[in-house]
């Protein structure tokens, strides 16, 4: 009970309910305009803060993600990062389609006709980031490509340290105080009106999100039968136990060794491949944290915002999130909090809907995390059946 209490979920959701109870209740009472000047400034503040950190993210976890793959480059590896970038892009599109398709039909009211006005903050406290984000992207890439090319081994470590330092930062700084940032953007919500008009959407989106795990897993797995020439029922019979414990710890890397015990009974599934595939993609093939976020970001959007990003503008999204998953940090929310750049950055996102994307990725997030993992079986049947055609040795 103790470890539920103490888990980002329940503490996000607590956010939620406590500041929609506050701001119901200021909302209905003349005599609390001082407490949401309050609310409405500590969110500025902690706004401010956590956009700080974005850059720092950004190159603390892209920077060495590809310095690692220089120093143990190999024709595995490059197979395994290629399938891994197409299924979490391929899940991407997937998922930007589907919004498309689908949310104009939500009926999500977007009007403000009707709202009350936040009052003003009290204080304005500006903290600009070091560089922008799409500087940090750039910078990340061209720092961790150079470090591989003069096999700079002590830039390399440093890199490796600086990660340990944002990953520290994240988890101390930025985890903590989310519940704070989540619970005065709700009672910001609650005060205008918004949130009781918009709850029974954010319920069909997070259905709709699910369906579309089930649906992508099947094609990975049909796609995988296909390319090896084995039956992928065999692979997928024995992941329940996996899916279910990623549903129960919301991390890839809690569920590594019960993934590794279900890929391994599978007949289809060469051992060498699991002992390199399942850990491997268990850290970067994130398809279905990826489309969680497409589909959810589009929401956001057309909900605070009155419109879908332009195709355009998601087609960036969607190839720049896949690179940004393979660098996503190990904590809750991996994938939202890698790539705050791009929903920053690139579809511009304000604070009130940097707190709500971050709010319903995390409250869903054990399901997307279980989408990962049961898609990792798919992947290294690929995998198998590569070294196969290629006639490639068993490896020790």
């Amino acid at each position: 009970m103790k470890k539920i209490l103490q888990s980002l979920p329940f503490r996000l959701l607590a956010g939620v309910v406590i500041g929609i109870l506050a701001g119901l209740a200021a909302g209905e009472t003349g005599y609390l305009d001082t407490f949401m000047n309050i609310v409405v400034t500590l969110k500025q503040v902690i706004g401010q803060v956590i956009t700080f950190c974005v850059p720092l993210i950004v190159i603390g976890f892209i920077a060495p993600s590809i310095t690692r793959l220089g120093k143990n480059a190999s024709r595995m590896l490059g197979v395994a990062l290629l399938i891994a970038y197409v299924s979490s892009v391929g899940a991407a599109f997937f998922a930007m389609f589907a919004g498309y398709g689908l949310i104009p039909h939500l009926s999500i009211v977007s009007s403000v006709e009707g709202l009350k006005e936040l009052p003003e903050v009290i204080f304005q406290l500006e903290i600009p980031q070091i560089m922008s984000v799409m500087s940090a992207l750039v910078f990340s890439i061209l720092v961790g490509l150079g470090v591989t090319w003069t096999k700079a081994d002590r830039t390399a470590e440093i890199l490796e340290e600086f990660q340990q330092i944002v990953l520290q930062i994240v988890t101390k700084i930025i985890i903590p105080i989310l519940p704070v940032f989540i619970a005065c953007t709700f009672c910001g919500l609650a005060y205008e009106g918004t949130i009781t008009r918009q709850l029974p959407v954010f319920l069909k989106v997070i259905v709709i999100v699910m369906a579309g795990h089930y649906i992508w897993m099947t094609l990975l797995y049909f796609l995988a039968g296909i390319y090896s020439g084995r039956n992928p029922v065999e692979v997928v019979k024995h992941y329940g136990p996996a899916y279910i414990t990623a549903v129960g710890t919301m991390s890839s890397a809690a569920t590594l060794a019960v993934a590794l015990r279900c890929a391994r009974k599978s007949s289809v599934l060469r051992e060498d491949m699991v002992s390199f595939g399942i850990p491997l993609f268990a850290n970067i093939h994130l398809c279905g944290s990826v489309l969680t976020e497409v589909f959810f970001v589009m929401t956001v959007s057309q909900i605070l915002y009155g419109s879908i990003p332009s195709m355009g503008t998601m087609i960036l999204f969607c190839l720049l999130l896949g690179i940004f998953a393979i660098g996503a940090p190990g904590v809750p929310g991996g994938t939202v909090m890698a790539s705050l750049g791009l929903i920053t950055g690139i579809l511009l996102f304000n604070d009130t809907g940097t707190a709500l994307m971050l709010t319903i990725f995390a409250l869903q997030d054990s399901f997307g995390t279980a989408c990962n993992v049961t898609g990792d079986g798919a992947l290294t049947l690929m995998l198998t059946g590569y070294v196969e055609k290629h006639h490639i040795g068993k490896q020790e």
